[in-house]
């Protein structure tokens, strides 16, 4: 730090030390002036050793006051050097603590490379996925997988040109845009349809499964013979009675538990012995028959268990060929005459 100047001494103190670390006094300060002065004046100074006057002391304290110290240049010096020295050391800190830092985040990526590196293939996998997922559901309600083409399959009784007739509607709508609704209210001109399955195959083919009702006979009426289902439901009715198709003599109509069991009779016969059946009677529930081409008659019963009895049924009449009559309604015993 720079240290103050002293102060001049006053005109009462001429003998007094103008710095405390050895400094001129005033007297030494006023020797050189006096010499100067008896250059000037000659030996009138010597002669005159009386005491300085006013004019005298000023002239002497002037030069004093105005000259600087020795101490000011070192002082600036050592400031100077303190405060290049603290840069120095701001510097220096500030350089390890940014080498810290950095070799910090270094040991950190290394020890995270793992886990980012498992981090961006999941992402990339997600993305992947999405982007996968997006695209196909774009691609499925675009018109690039509109249906052109309608295939049928499992129509026997019904000729497959008129059902993919009927399903023109949905030529040109996405196979994931096609309506169930409109297919169904199409499919419902065909009562020997019992049930249907729609399957796309991209990228043009609308595949229709459909299984058809299975009929048992054919039921008498005013309007002619009509023929019907297990369920009743009718599926065509002509003047005359169809070829290959028994009669059904039930009582009750085909809303009666006679033509229910009469119904459930017919299906559980096997294809090849129930083309044989001409007639089907039932007054109740629990009394079923039928009568063959070959003028065999079957006494079947109840309709419980139909299975059971129809493998029975076939075992007797193969042991009895020349048998007319069957009874299997206790299929635990059998009777064949």
């Amino acid at each position: 730090m720079r240290r103050p100047a002293p102060l001049p001494a006053s005109a009462d103190e001429p003998g007094r030390d103008r710095s405390e670390d050895g400094a001129d006094t005033r007297e030494d300060a006023a020797r050189p002036t006096r010499a100067r002065r008896g250059r000037n004046e000659g030996s009138a100074v010597a002669e005159a050793p009386h005491a300085p006057d006013e004019n005298s002391i000023t002239e002497v304290i002037e030069p004093v006051s105005g000259q600087p110290t020795a101490e000011e240049p070192v002082a600036d010096e050592l400031e100077e050097v303190e405060s290049a020295d603290a840069d120095v050391r701001a510097t220096e800190v500030w350089r390890a603590a940014r080498a810290r830092r950095k070799a910090l985040r270094a040991e950190i990526r290394r020890f995270t490379q793992r886990s980012r590196r498992r981090r961006i293939v999941w992402w990339a996998s997600l993305g992947a996925v999405a982007a996968l997922v997006l695209g196909s559901v774009v691609a499925a309600y675009s018109p690039l997988f509109a249906v052109r083409e309608i295939t049928v399959v499992g129509a026997e009784s019904v000729d497959p040109t008129q059902v993919q007739q009927a399903l023109q509607g949905q030529i040109g709508v996405p196979l994931a845009l096609v309506d169930g609704a409109e297919v169904k209210s199409a499919l419902t001109e065909f009562p020997i349809i019992e049930t249907y399955a729609l399957e796309a195959r991209p990228p043009h083919e609308l595949l229709v499964r459909i299984v058809e009702r299975t009929p048992i006979g054919v039921v008498k009426s005013d309007a002619g013979y009509s023929l019907v289902d297990s369920a009743g439901v009718v599926l065509a009715t002509t003047p005359e009675q169809p070829e290959g198709q028994p009669r059904l003599e039930v009582s009750g109509g085909i809303d009666s538990a006679a033509f229910r069991s009469a119904g459930l009779v017919m299906r559980s016969l096997p294809a090849d012995l129930r083309a044989t059946v001409t007639e089907v009677r039932a007054s109740s529930g629990d009394d079923v028959s039928f009568s063959t081409s070959d003028g065999k008659t079957v006494i079947w019963g109840g309709e419980g268990d139909s299975v059971r009895k129809a493998e029975v049924l076939v075992s007797l009449i193969e042991a009895a060929p020349d048998a007319r009559t069957f009874d299997v309604s206790s299929p635990t015993v059998p009777v064949a005459g």
